[in-house]
């Protein structure tokens, strides 16, 4: 399998970066196996669901991140569990957990959100894990999209366990508004749950139009990368996209 671009910064500014979506099943598994997961990847960006959310969370989630070549972006508890890693080539702009509406009974869940540069190309940046509940998923789709708007950038990256097959609502309303990139440029491997067990593609990696896929997929064959690790390290398998974000227009 051919390998998906390494990141860089080009000469008109743009920028070719990697972004990972990895639910950590709250680091209850193989740590370490997670860590050599995401540092095999060499992403950019990790958009993490299901991060630690109760005693020493932070201290958990720096421990993965420092592990990893990472650093915390924003996220964690303070988002009932979405979170953002990135590499130090990433400028921050700003950042914000936001918590969605709570369903008696069921789950909080948040979007951990950021707005960042690589090079001349601005970008912003949601990771989200939608609910088991399919009308409140479907809301939180919309919710989702309403956020994104509010940015105020003109090109994003979403990465997220949507809880959905891609025939689903939920994921269709996504994927009428912003790019599917497993299904724009498919690479790897295409099912994500469970990681012992792939038969369902419920996690993804959205991008807005303007934004060029270079590939998509779960990284079986990623060097570095062994089947024992991605079994161990938690019960989902990541997506890995290589994506070139256009540089931000002159103001």
């Amino acid at each position: 399998m051919e390998l998906l671009p390494n990141s860089r910064t080009e000469p008109d500014g743009s920028a070719v970066i990697r972004v990972l979506s990895y639910n950590i099943r709250s680091m209850r598994d193989d740590t370490a196996a997670l860590a050599r997961v995401i540092t095999a990847c060499a992403p950019d960006l990790v958009l993490v669901q299901e991060a630690p959310r109760f005693f020493r969370w932070r201290k958990k989630l720096a421990r993965l991140a420092a592990a990893s070549g990472q650093v915390i972006l924003t996220g964690g508890a303070t988002a009932a569990g979405p979170a953002i890693l990135c590499s130090l080539r990433a400028t921050v702009e700003r950042t914000e957990d936001v918590l969605l509406p709570l369903t008696p009974g069921l789950h909080r869940r948040g979007l951990a959100t950021a707005v960042v540069r690589f090079g001349g190309a601005r970008l912003g940046v949601v990771s989200c894990h939608l609910s088991l509940q399919q009308a409140e998923r479907h809301e939180q789709g919309g919710m989702l999209l309403d956020r994104l708007a509010g940015l105020g950038v003109e090109h994003a990256v979403v990465g997220g366990d949507l809880n959905e097959r891609p025939d689903g609502r939920t994921f269709r309303r996504l994927a009428d508004t912003l790019q599917d990139c497993r299904a724009t440029a498919p690479w790897g491997g295409e099912f994500t749950s469970t990681a012992a067990d792939p038969h369902q593609r419920i996690d993804a990696v959205l991008a807005t139009k303007g934004v060029q896929v270079l590939g998509c997929g779960v990284p079986l064959d990623q060097p570095g990368i062994t089947r024992s690790d991605l079994t161990a390290a938690t019960d989902h398998l990541p997506v890995l996209a290589a994506l070139r974000v256009p540089a931000a227009g002159l103001n």
